[in-house]
């Protein structure tokens, strides 16, 4: 059988396609880091097992429907399906590129259509549950929390015809490498950055401050900036087209964000509770929410995308029920998850570019979950 791209994957488990997915990887990898959706179902053989014994791993496969076989880089899995083909199964089919593949799969998928002829794209990296936003007026473009990977951006907006002419963060990223300042360079745009998340940064951006108006488009269109602070200091929203609240790593569509990332949760709770019990609530409750992440694959919703309004969190998330900031402060340092993104300092440090990462190098230090939410 043909092997499987970790883009088609990406595609079958959108469309909540059943996968049987045979991870050979060691136990404790399993455990870190793995493809967990309702319509997976999951193997866990480790390939030692299977290189030891392939007649008992195959007994414990299914015998008809595709078995797809993921290792960390793809390799491996190729080596199980051979010493499987050994044993009498045929319908073994081995995952391009493994684990780090999947953590570098991004597409893009229309979010909506805007008031005056614009359109607003996300940019779903599903293994790593990060999303970036492309935001198209007048044949101008916004890109808002890229990848590293940022042909992505460059062709999609060639594609169409599109000039980037923006490039924004919402925040001091802690879970991966950010493209944005690369993709500025490489196409002439401005890059925006957060100013009191840039104290220390190396590079040279435009401020982003409660209050900035990004221009896009018409005179009346553009993007407005809400200070968010909380998960970072400096952390911004976006507002678009009085429609969509891009909300950075501030508030996801099931949890909220982590406050600890730099060391100050105790101050940055406060911060956070300010945001969320504050200025939040002044906004519209009718405005979709788009996030910088999710964090298991059932947020995503059946057209793909990730979003929700407003309202609906308000109103079922837990951290958001709280009477006072004494009880919210509590709940998310008692909610906070014991583990951190992995090599998350040495990101920040690459974010405000005091400290250059190999491209060699890039995809182990961003592997595994982004894990920047608090816990419900």
């Amino acid at each position: 059988m043909n092997p499987l791209h970790t883009a088609e994957l990406a595609e079958k488990i959108k469309k909540k396609e059943t996968v049987h997915l045979l991870d050979i990887r060691q136990t404790a990898d399993v455990q870190d880091w793995a493809i967990d959706a309702g319509s997976v179902k999951r193997y866990a053989i480790p390939f030692a097992d299977i290189k030891a014994d392939p007649n008992k791993a195959r007994r414990q496969l299914p015998e008809q429907e595709p078995v797809y076989v993921m290792c960390y880089r793809g390799k491996s899995a190729q080596t199980a399906v051979s010493l499987l083909e050994s044993a009498g199964m045929d319908n073994g089919v081995h995952v391009v590129g493994g684990m780090q593949a999947w953590g570098e799969t991004i597409s893009p998928a229309k979010i909506g259509d805007l008031t005056y002829g614009g359109s607003i794209y996300q940019f779903m990296r599903i293994g790593k549950g990060c999303l970036s936003y492309m935001i198209v007026s007048g044949g101008e473009a916004a890109v808002v929390d890229p990848a590293r990977f940022t042909e992505a951006y460059v062709s999609f907006a060639k594609e169409n015809g599109w000039e980037i002419k923006h490039v924004l963060d919402t925040h001091l990223h802690a879970d991966h490498l950010s493209g944005g300042q690369k993709l500025a360079e490489e196409t002439g745009a401005t890059y925006w950055f957060p100013a009191n998340d840039g104290k220390e940064a190396k590079f040279s951006f435009s401020p982003l401050q409660d209050g900035t108006k990004i221009p896009l488009g018409k005179p009346e269109e553009g993007i407005r900036c809400v200070a968010s602070p909380g998960h970072t200091e400096g952390s911004i929203s976006f507002v678009v087209d009085d429609t969509y609240l891009l909300s950075g790593d501030t508030l996801f569509t099931e949890s909220i964000g982590r406050p600890d990332l730099a060391g100050q949760a105790e101050q940055w709770v406060q911060d956070l509770y300010s945001t969320l019990y504050e200025k939040y609530p002044l906004l519209s409750l009718d405005l979709i929410v788009l996030p910088a992440h999710f964090s298991e694959l059932s947020e995503i919703g059946p057209d793909g995308t990730v979003q929700a309004r407003m309202e609906d969190l308000y109103r079922k998330n837990p951290h958001l029920q709280m009477k006072d900031s004494s009880e919210f402060t509590a709940s998310v340092l008692n909610s906070i998850p014991a583990r951190q993104p992995n090599s998350y300092q040495l990101i920040r440090e690459a974010n405000q570019g005091n400290t250059t990462i190999d491209e060699t190098e890039a995809a182990d230090i961003e592997s595994g979950p982004n894990r920047c939410a608090v816990t419900n």
